[in-house]
């Protein structure tokens, strides 16, 4: 499954809604992705979202910087 993952590049600074980035990931659960994202990155992970059907076409379609991490 394809994950979408809004988070803030940094976990010592105050999140601000201006620098919330999101990345896609695919993986088996929401467990998986954040222990991946734990052991890889220094983000601050603000909200994971599964993506299916016509929402992971929308992003597919709409979003140019769609990119699926693996770690």
């Amino acid at each position: 499954m394809i994950y979408k993952v809004l988070y803030q590049p940094s976990k010592t600074q105050a999140p601000r809604r201006e620098t919330t980035q999101a990345l896609f990931m695919e993986a088996e659960s929401i467990k998986e992705v954040r222990k991946l994202l734990d052991a890889n990155t220094p983000y601050n992970v603000e909200f994971i979202q599964a993506l299916e059907g016509e929402f992971l076409d929308y992003e597919r379609e709409n979003n140019p910087d769609f990119e699926v991490v693996t770690f």
